[in-house]
């Protein structure tokens, strides 16, 4: 019976894909040492960023990747001018200023070795962006392109929720039923991990429309318990869904 989203999936790969407030991510292998992101002229004057770390290049830490550079959309901008150092990592939503004419260079230095996500608000293309080590332009080995909000709709918009402690299941569920119940039509996705008082496993959840799917997934083990969703949706109330959300949590 009911809802099985695997399925809905099979039938639709693009079923469950949202509206993201970012164009374009490319994936790149970055040393030690001081890199520059180089823009040209562009239709905008001014573009949001995000350089998230990578835990690795399998498709679950992108997919965790993906939704912190959600969350970090949904942060105030910090204003970046040409340049000046891009802030790095979760939660730092760069907007970076073009200069009015030719090019502008924005630096940041890597300290840690690995794998990094760059997010950008517009197709890099636009701008003919490109990033730059010491001595040659870098091309991301892979990169992805996402369905941009409807910038003409403005009231599509996504809502990231972070927050400590851990969830009383029964209120949990009894609040999320009602806001799908009543708000549902305009939610068009929306996905979450969580911490559930007394369930060792991660609680994770996604739902479209009027549609939920919640079970549990892997153990936290020696993870930090904690709590991310995102919500998806026209007209959302950010105030509204956090203290609703705030008010399943155990007391």
């Amino acid at each position: 019976g009911g809802f099985n989203l695997d399925r809905a999936l099979e039938i639709d790969p693009k079923f469950m894909e949202p509206e993201y407030p970012f164009e374009w991510s490319g994936v790149y292998e970055l040393n030690t040492g001081t890199y520059e992101w180089v823009m040209g002229e562009g239709p905008d004057p001014v573009m949001g960023a995000a350089l998230l770390p990578l835990a690795d290049t399998g498709l679950s830490a992108k997919e965790a990747t993906l939704m912190d550079a959600v969350l970090t959309f949904s942060e105030d901008e910090q204003t970046v001018q040409a340049g000046e150092m891009l802030h790095f990592g979760k939660g730092q939503h760069n907007q970076l200023v073009l200069n009015k004419t030719g090019e502008t260079v924005f630096n940041f230095v890597i300290q840690q070795p690995g794998h990094y996500m760059l997010f950008t608000e517009h197709h890099p293309d636009e701008f003919d962006a490109h990033l730059c080590g010491t001595d040659a332009v870098l091309a991301p080995f892979e990169t992805r392109e996402y369905k941009p909000d409807h910038e003409h709709d403005e009231e599509v918009t996504s809502v990231g929720i972070s927050l400590p402690g851990d969830f009383h299941l029964e209120k949990l569920n009894g609040w999320l039923s009602q806001l799908l119940r009543t708000q549902g039509q305009d939610i068009f996705r929306m996905k979450g991990v969580l911490s559930v008082r007394g369930w060792d496993e991660r609680f994770v959840f996604q739902g479209v429309h009027m549609l939920f799917d919640g079970r549990p997934d892997r153990l936290w083990g020696s993870d930090r318990r904690h709590n991310k969703m995102i919500i998806i949706g026209r007209s959302l109330e950010r105030a509204a869904l956090e203290e609703g959300f705030r008010a399943c949590l155990v007391s």
